[in-house]
């Protein structure tokens, strides 16, 4: 039997020679399935289950929209002294630092998100998540308390690196375990929804404070009213989030009731959160998910996070002007999400994500030299190119990624991936665009970079299998009527013909 788990250890020639074993094994593994096996969802529960997943996932964003949108602001509060490159420098190191205990955060939560559930570690990086944010709005500014200033600063972006590590994986799983298998992509978009949903709102808030307030009265007090907000929308987010039940995915699985296959080895599943199994035995789905990530973050973080700066700190535009023609963007993904999302169940997550890979290779040059221009027509143009390149991925990854791991190492697998990749090439994107700007005197260094990750994530869809409408693995099928049940089991036992 122990042959038998790796499927690329059997030999054909065994197989051949035993067939009736074979059959027999093959036939334990993957029993016929009983109508008790199948998931009927509840479609009022799905829904309140994707509210909760993308409305923490928005607040996640949000907090790290508002620092690079605030970036020149707090490189001013807390990194006084210096040129205006190395107060920004400093800023962007700053953001960096929360991407390198990310996957700190994702180890613990990842892994006990596996063993004691979704809801309860979901319901905790929401907490410190809003915490960390919070007291960023509180620290004294560099003239108040010197070097107390950014250290304090720096603790408490660690503190929301270290949540976040549990959030974006748990989240993504949570919608997929809940969601029926031919609506995955529909509402798994929702996720990223949220994403926009966080930074649309951080971008807005933004823009509405310096065109209200002075640029003394920002430094002074202004620039910790979106940062103060947090906590607000933290308790909303706790609120939803407690009054879910478990997954039915997880439900199962805990309850011993998953398919023969998964449950046979009581080694795996006494161990679901072991990380030293996530990296020996799913060291495949693990590269191939880094790959994935790193070039959908590469280019989402370019765009999202850093455009703002690069328009004002780069090219010389008003700082709400840029944010103003990035915020028009970003509504117009919202409003193609779900539909991305409905195209994914269609037609598959590999051509999607495919044609936001390639949008990227190809049309990021052509992008930035538009944006180069300084009109607001080439810039909005420029942008809305490499906006619809990023939307095909936003409404696609939060479904395809979750698919490529089994449900007992789901949440663990996902969160190391997910947040290892982000930590090394996501969130690193500003201040590394920013040093090869300044290295390199070019400031088409973005489209370069993007290109570059292009180019990975090319390889990587290449390189990943279909699951469109497919159960998620090591779970049985979830359906949305009682009626598709009966079918799917009716099909294993077709009517003889005489």
């Amino acid at each position: 039997m122990a042959a038998t788990d790796n499927d690329e250890s059997v030999k054909p020639a065994a197989v051949r020679r035993h067939r009736v074993l074979f059959r027999a094994i093959e036939k334990r593994r993957n029993p016929k399935l009983r109508r008790s096996d199948i998931t009927v969802t509840d479609e009022a529960a799905v829904k309140r289950a994707t509210k909760a997943a993308a409305l923490g996932n928005a607040m996640e964003w949000y907090d790290f929209g508002i620092y690079s949108y605030l970036a020149v602001t707090i490189g001013k509060v807390f990194f006084p002294s210096g040129s205006d490159t190395a107060q920004l420098l400093s800023s962007f190191a700053t953001f960096a630092v929360a991407f390198l205990v990310r996957p700190l955060g994702g180890m613990v939560f990842g892994p006990l998100g596996d063993k004691i559930g979704r809801k309860q570690i979901l319901s905790i990086t929401m907490i410190m998540m809003a915490v960390g944010t919070f007291a960023i709005g509180l620290i004294p500014p560099h003239a108040s308390i010197g070097l107390w200033a950014p250290a304090l600063l720096i603790f408490f972006r660690m503190v929301q690196g270290f949540s976040t590590g549990g959030e974006y994986g748990g989240a993504s799983t949570f919608i997929a375990e809940y969601a029926p298998d031919k609506r995955r992509g529909f509402f798994g978009s929702f996720l990223e929804f949220g994403t926009l949903a966080g930074y649309v709102g951080a971008s807005g808030l933004v823009v509405l404070l310096t065109s209200l307030l002075t640029e003394e009265q920002m430094l002074d007090w202004g620039w910790r009213v979106p940062f103060l907000v947090a906590a607000p929308l933290g308790f909303i987010g706790l609120y939803l989030r407690l009054r879910l039940d478990e997954t039915p995915a997880f439900q199962k699985l805990e309850g011993g009731q998953v398919r023969a296959s998964e449950a046979a080895d009581a080694v795996e599943t006494s161990a679901t959160g072991d990380l030293r199994k996530i990296f020996t035995r799913y060291w495949r789905p693990l590269l191939l998910c880094v790959a994935l990530v790193a070039a959908y973050n590469v280019t989402d973080y370019m765009l999202l996070s850093y455009m703002p700066t690069y328009l004002s700190e780069e090219l010389g535009y008003g700082t709400n002007h840029g944010l103003l023609i990035l915020l028009v963007v970003m509504v117009l993904q919202m409003c193609l999400m779900n539909l991305v999302g409905r195209l994914s169940d269609r037609f598959g997550r590999k051509p999607l994500l495919m044609t936001g890979m390639l949008g990227f290779l190809f049309l990021s040059v052509p992008s930035f030299l538009l944006i180069r221009q300084g009109s607001v027509v080439l810039i909005a143009l420029g942008l809305l190119l490499l906006g619809l390149s990023l939307v095909t991925m936003l409404g696609t990854m939060s479904s395809a990624l979750p698919a490529i791991f089994p449900t007992q190492v789901r949440y663990g697998s996902l969160s190391v991936a997910y947040n290892l990749s982000t930590s090394l090439f996501g969130g690193t994107t500003p201040l590394v665009i920013t040093a090869l700007i300044s290295a390199f005197g070019t400031n088409l260094m973005p489209a370069y970079y993007a290109m570059a990750a292009a180019v990975v994530g090319v390889i990587a869809v290449l390189c990943m299998k279909e699951t469109a409408n497919q159960p998620l693995a090591g779970s049985p099928p979830c359906v949305e009527t009682e009626a598709e049940a009966a079918r799917l089991v009716e099909a294993q036992s077709p009517t003889p013909r005489f």
